[in-house]
C-alpha cells in the first residue's frame, strides 16, 4: 500500500479545526443548557466520528462517557443502517445498545456533504432526571433496570429535518423538572449542529478527500503512539485485582480482576467479575469499555491525538454475560459509571503496573455522592439535580508529586467542576453550609494523596429527598509503592445527617428525607499516597498541618512526625526519630 501523502501544514490545520470544533460543541453545551449538571458541573462529553463509524476525535471531557461512545455509535449506526438521511437526529440511552447508564442521554447527528454521509457529531450529557420511581434516577432499591427510568433505544427525534414533537413530548412528559430536561435536550441538539457546521465549512475549504486523508493520518498517528508504548512493555501476562466494597447491597465485597497479555505491540485485556446482582452497580458491556480504556490511559499517559486509533491493537474480553462488568437485562445499573467502573479502572491500571512498575501511580478517590429533589416554592415547580459538588474527591499521588486536591473522582479524572456555591443556591431552594477540604483525607505517603471534600446542605422551606450513591466509605483509595495509612476512617467517604442536635453517620446507599433545619453533609474520600509515608520530609508534614490538610494526630500516626507544640508546630526531633525507627 502506497504511503499516504499528507501535507504537514494542512494536517496541522485540519487537526486544529477538529479540536476547535469539539471545544465549541462543549462550550455550546455549557452556555445554552439549563440544568446545573450541564452549565455548572460540565457533566457531558462530545466526540466526532467518520462514516465508518470510527471515533476521529474524543473530547477531553468525562472519561467514563467516552469509551462507551465507541460501541454505542456503532450500535446506533447499525440499527438504522440503510435508513440514515440528511436532517436525521437520533437519540439513545439504552445500555443494551452500547449506552453507559440511562441517565446519560446521547444525540447522534449524521453530517452529509454533497449528498454523502461523511461524519457524525455526537453529544452525551447527564440529564437531571430520566423518569422512574426515584428522582434523578439513582434508585438503590431497584432490583431491575425497569425500576430506574426510561430506556430509550435508538430513536429518531428528527426525521429528514422534521422534528418529531410527539416523541419529544412523550419523553419530557415522563421526566421530572421538565423545563430543565427540555433545555438540556435543546443544548445537546444545538451542540451537534455547531459541530456539523464546522465540519462542512472545513470540507468546503479543503475538500472532502483531503480532510479524510488527514483524519486517516491522525488515526494512524494515535495508533503508532499506543503501539510504541505497548512494544516497550515486556511480553507476558499480568494481573491486577481491586476490591469493590459492599455499600448496602448485602452480598459482601467483590473482586474485579483484569488480566493483561502483551505480545509485541498488541495487548489483550480480559476482565473477570462476579455474577450480576439485583442492585444498581451492574455495568453493561459498553459502559465497561470506558473503565477499561481509562485504566489503560492512566497507565499510558500518551500525547494527543486521542481517537479510536489508540485501540486498534487493543482487544478486550469483558467476561461472561450476566456478570457485574458484562451485565444483561434486566440488571439494574444506574450507579455503574462510578461503581463498579472505578474499581474496574483500578484493576486494569494495577495489571499494567505489574508489567511496568516504573509507571506506578496511586488511585484517585472513588465517587460517593448524592442527588437532591423537592418542591421549589419560589417558582411553584419541582426541582431535581445530581449534585456534582458532592462527589469531588482527591487525586492520587505519583512518584514525583502530591495528589491534587478536590479533583476527582477517578471516573471523571478532573473533568467535572463544582460550580459556584452561590449559583447552586440560586438554582435550588437550598443553603450550602460548608464546602471545603477534609483534614486527614489524603492518603499518607512520601507524596501525599489529594484531599477529599465535605459538602453540607439544608433545604430552605420544604422537605428535600436525598439519594446517595457510590462507595469508598470503608475502603480508602489504594496507595502505591509502599504507601500506607494508619488513620483510615478519615480517608473514606460517608453521609452525616444532623437532626435535633444529633448526627447520624450513614455508609450505605440510602433514600432520606431532609427537613428544613436538618443538615446533610456528604464527605468524599481523598486520593491514595505514593511511597513510604515515613520518608516524607517532616517539614512538609508540618506545612500540611499548618494548612489544615493533616491533623497533629494524623502527623504522628500516618507520618511518624511528633509535633511538640500545637501553637508553634515545632517538631519533637527525638520522638519523631523513635516513632519512625519503630515502624
Amino acid at each position: 500500500m502506497a504511503k499516504r501523502q499528507v501535507d504537514p501544514i494542512t494536517l496541522s490545520v485540519v487537526r486544529g479545526v477538529l479540536e476547535t470544533t469539539q471545544r465549541e460543541m462543549t462550550l455550546a453545551l455549557e452556555k445554552t443548557a439549563r440544568s446545573s449538571v450541564f452549565n455548572l458541573a460540565h457533566d457531558y462529553s462530545t466526540a466526532l466520528f467518520n462514516h465508518t463509524p470510527e471515533m476521529i476525535l474524543q473530547g477531553q471531557d468525562i472519561p467514563i462517557h467516552l469509551g462507551s461512545l465507541i460501541p454505542a455509535m456503532k450500535s446506533v449506526a447499525g440499527f438504522f443502517e440503510g435508513d440514515i438521511h440528511e436532517g436525521d437526529l437520533i437519540l439513545h440511552n439504552d445500555p443494551a445498545y452500547g449506552g453507559s447508564h440511562i441517565i446519560d442521554t446521547c444525540m447522534y447527528y449524521p453530517v452529509f456533504y454533497e449528498g454523502e454521509l461523511v461524519f457524525w457529531t455526537v453529544c452525551k450529557g447527564h440529564l437531571t432526571d430520566i423518569g422512574g420511581p426515584v428522582p434523578a434516577g439513582y434508585n438503590p432499591e431497584a432490583k431491575e433496570i425497569f425500576a430506574e427510568g426510561l430506556r430509550i433505544p435508538p430513536i429518531k427525534l428528527w426525521d429528514k429535518g422534521v422534528p418529531r414533537n410527539d416523541i419529544m413530548n412523550m419523553l419530557l412528559t415522563n421526566m421530572r423538572a421538565r423545563r430543565d430536561q427540555e433545555g438540556d435536550f435543546n443544548a445537546l441538539i444545538g451542540a451537534c449542529q455547531v459541530g456539523a457546521r464546522n465540519l462542512i465549512a472545513l470540507m468546503d475549504k479543503y475538500g472532502k478527500d483531503t480532510v479524510q486523508e488527514c483524519i486517516a493520518e491522525l488515526l494512524d498517528m494515535a495508533n503508532a503512539h499506543m503501539n510504541g508504548l505497548i512494544a516497550q512493555v515486556p511480553d507476558g501476562t499480568y494481573s491486577g485485582t481491586a476490591v469493590l466494597e459492599d455499600a448496602g447491597h448485602g452480598f459482601g465485597d467483590f473482586d474485579i480482576t483484569a488480566t493483561v497479555t502483551i505480545k509485541g505491540d498488541s495487548c489483550h485485556i480480559e476482565i473477570e467479575s462476579p455474577p450480576q446482582v439485583p442492585y444498581f452497580i451492574n455495568s453493561y458491556e459498553g459502559n465497561s469499555y470506558s473503565g477499561v480504556y481509562l485504566g489503560l490511559m492512566m497507565f499510558a499517559q500518551l500525547p494527543p491525538p486521542y481517537n479510536e486509533g489508540l485501540y486498534r491493537n487493543v482487544t478486550v474480553d469483558m467476561g461472561k454475560k450476566g456478570t457485574l462488568c458484562n451485565a444483561q437485562s434486566p440488571a439494574p445499573h444506574m450507579n455503574c459509571t462510578t461503581t463498579p467502573m472505578e474499581t474496574l479502572t483500578d484493576a486494569v491500571r494495577l495489571a499494567f503496573e505489574q508489567a511496568a512498575p516504573d509507571k506506578v501511580s496511586a488511585s484517585w478517590g472513588h465517587a460517593n455522592g448524592c442527588n437532591i429533589a423537592g418542591w421549589d416554592s419560589r417558582h411553584d415547580e419541582e426541582y431535581v439535580t445530581m449534585v456534582l459538588a458532592s462527589i469531588i474527591s482527591g487525586a492520587g499521588a505519583t512518584a514525583s508529586q502530591d495528589g491534587w486536591h478536590a479533583c476527582g473522582p477517578e471516573c471523571c479524572f478532573g473533568a467535572l467542576t463544582s460550580g459556584d456555591i452561590e449559583m447552586l443556591e440560586h438554582s435550588y431552594p437550598i443553603i450550602i453550609h460548608e464546602y471545603g477540604l477534609m483534614e486527614d483525607s489524603g492518603g499518607a505517603g512520601k507524596f501525599r494523596g489529594g484531599s477529599g471534600t465535605r459538602w453540607a446542605v439544608e433545604p430552605l422551606d420544604t422537605d428535600m429527598t436525598l439519594v446517595t450513591f457510590g462507595e469508598g466509605r470503608r475502603i480508602p483509595a489504594m496507595g502505591a509503592a509502599g504507601a500506607k495509612s494508619e488513620m483510615v476512617h478519615k480517608k473514606v467517604g460517608r453521609l452525616e445527617i444532623t437532626r435535633d442536635g444529633e448526627t447520624q453517620i450513614i455508609t450505605d446507599n440510602v433514600i432520606e428525607t431532609i427537613k428544613p433545619g436538618e443538615i446533610a453533609a456528604n464527605l468524599n474520600p481523598g486520593g491514595g499516597g505514593f511511597g513510604n509515608p515515613f520518608e516524607r520530609d517532616p517539614l512538609k508534614v508540618v506545612e500540611d498541618v499548618r494548612n489544615g490538610l493533616v491533623s497533629i494526630e494524623g502527623a504522628r500516626l500516618d507520618y511518624g512526625v511528633v509535633i511538640a507544640d500545637a501553637d508553634t508546630l515545632s517538631i519533637d526531633e527525638d520522638a519523631t526519630a523513635k516513632a519512625r525507627a519503630a515502624a
